[in-house]
């Protein structure tokens, strides 16, 4: 059976942002048997503005943890834009994390559980949860959080 994503999207009552366009030479999403590569995503918020800083100086981590779950958001209307069908999603498979840190912030994976928590939310604690990375580094536009991931999808 498969689950309706969409319904519980809908139940939750979360509000997804605009998917962003690409700003760069890369598709959005692809399929390459039965699982969905999603770019990364950045932390987009509902007026389309992005969540910016270093976490350590410019965001504590509570502040870059919500960062992470935004990305989330920003990551499910990716996927229902450019793929088309999210409740076609079986499974988390693998997320890479990277925060725009600063050299002595050590708990990036707190920060990247705001993306999790929400996976597990959507897709439910055993589908929701998959492998994971979760790392430090400078980011593009100074965005606070980015994140690429996998899904697998129902056959």
């Amino acid at each position: 059976m498969i689950t309706k994503h969409s319904e519980t999207i809908k139940k939750m009552g979360l509000i997804l942002p605009t998917a962003p366009k690409p700003v760069g030479v890369y598709r959005p999403t692809l399929v390459v048997d039965h699982i969905l590569y999603v770019s990364g995503q950045a932390p987009i918020k509902n007026d389309g503005s992005l969540i910016i800083g270093k976490v350590g100086s410019d965001l504590n981590k509570e502040e870059a943890k919500k960062a992470a779950r935004q990305v989330g958001l920003t990551m499910l209307s990716t996927i229902i834009s450019h793929y088309g069908n999210i409740d076609n999603v079986k499974r988390v498979v693998k997320v890479l994390g990277m925060v725009n840190a600063t050299p002595g912030f050590e708990d990036h994976p707190f920060v990247i559980n705001g993306f999790s928590e929400l996976m597990i939310d959507v897709f439910g604690p055993e589908m929701g949860v998959g492998v994971r990375s979760a790392v430090g580094m400078n980011l593009p536009r100074n965005i606070a959080v980015e994140i690429e991931a996998h899904f697998e999808l129902h056959k």
